[in-house]
């Protein structure tokens, strides 16, 4: 192989990384584990299609992003301060989303579900309709959402 192919595969490779690393784009709704990146800032030329070469170019300037110092590599310090960004981001929108009364403080009542969301879950769980959740009905449940999570542990 040619030393430009294996420069080339050595970028590849390091853009997976960063994009397995430090996560490119939420597609999933809900995704906890990373920025969302919408579809037009993914599609870096604006031809209406993302290519595999524009997601490495977002992995790669996240990853870059992260490696403060520049060193191409990505510490356990500079991955921890990436995702105290995040965390600290999500905790701005929560307070700015659910602080009614713009006091700085979240009662229970601010941090409560809409009552209408709740009921909505209770009756998708509760699939016979008698208004109370079997164990059997609460276990179909746990093993529909097991793909959808990852345990708490991880």
């Amino acid at each position: 192989m040619t030393k430009t192919m294996n420069a080339a595969k050595a970028l590849l490779l390091a853009a997976g990384v960063a994009v397995a690393i430090v996560p490119t784009a939420g597609f999933a709704k809900g995704d906890r584990h990373g920025p969302r990146v919408d579809f037009e800032t993914l599609d870096a030329d604006g031809n209406g299609e993302v290519t595999q070469a524009e997601m490495a170019a977002m992995g790669a300037a996240r990853f870059n992003e992260a490696d403060t110092d520049g060193d191409g590599f990505l510490t356990k310090d500079e991955i921890s301060a990436k995702a105290g960004e995040r965390r600290a981001k999500r905790l701005d929108r929560m307070f700015e989303k659910r602080d009614a009364n713009n006091d700085g403080k979240l009662s229970a009542e601010e941090l409560a579900p809409p009552a209408d969301r709740i009921a909505k879950r209770f009756e998708k769980v509760d699939t016979d309709g008698n208004g109370s959740i079997s164990k059997a009905e609460f276990d179909a449940a746990k093993e529909h959402r097991k793909g959808r999570r990852k345990p708490a542990s991880e």
